[in-house]
């Protein structure tokens, strides 16, 4: 029986690591100056909820670091689905969270930049925004979800799983529509060159038969045939 409970635990950390392995969740960041724009692509399935939190620090050259930004400083966030159609586009304060759901399986572009016109905020012109983007079930906060439902540590691990599961069933859908698109892209471009090959092959053969008329009817005029 111990074996046993050994093994159930040990297949349940390795699935638990294998979901978190799969969880799509980053957080980084970056320097940007006044009037600069940063971009980034997120491959995202769609009906898929997106957060997005940021923080924004400038450079402060008493002290020799990067310091919490003034009040004043903002950024513009504007998001775009895979056919460039604009699903968001606004602005926010210093520190903000933008959240937004997928409609459109594919890659979407999340850009930034600073909606301060004044060079003064930008001490040296170094601004540090820290970005931290969650995709899909990571988007939850399960804490709040079980004091709201009164849900047992059980249930809520139930849940959890459960939304993981859904999430990846979500990533294979899209997986299966990046294949297909693949597919369908190497099919058009095979087809294409076939064509090619084949008007290759008759522009060939015509101007065969033309050098060919053309050199009996010199030979014909040197009265050499």
């Amino acid at each position: 029986v111990i074996w046993m409970e050994m093994k159930a635990v040990v297949f349940c950390t390795g699935l638990m690591l294998l979901f978190a392995w799969l969880s799509p969740s980053q957080a980084l960041y970056f320097h940007i100056g006044e009037t600069e724009k940063k971009c980034f692509i997120e491959e995202i399935p769609d009906e898929t909820m997106v957060i997005g939190r940021y923080r924004t620090q400038l450079w402060d050259k008493q002290a020799g670091s990067f310091l919490p930004s003034t009040p004043g400083l903002g950024m513009h966030v504007e998001i775009k689905d895979p056919d460039a159609k604009v699903i968001l586009s606004r602005q926010y304060g210093s520190d903000g969270r933008f959240t937004f759901t997928s409609h459109t399986p594919g890659e979407h572009q999340i850009c930034l930049h600073s909606n301060s016109t004044k060079m003064a905020l930008f001490a040296g012109g170094k601004l540090r925004v820290h970005l931290d983007i969650q995709v899909g079930e990571h988007t939850n906060n399960y804490p709040e979800i079980a004091a709201k439902d009164k849900l047992t540590e059980l249930q809520l691990r139930a849940r959890q799983l459960l939304d993981q599961v859904e999430q990846i069933q979500k990533e294979q859908n899209y997986q299966r529509y990046r294949e297909e698109r693949f597919r369908m892209t190497s099919e058009s471009t095979n087809q294409r060159v076939l064509w090619w090959s084949i008007a290759q092959t008759i522009i060939l053969i015509i101007t065969g038969i033309w050098q060919m008329r053309h050199l009996k009817s010199f030979f014909e005029a040197k009265k050499l045939v």
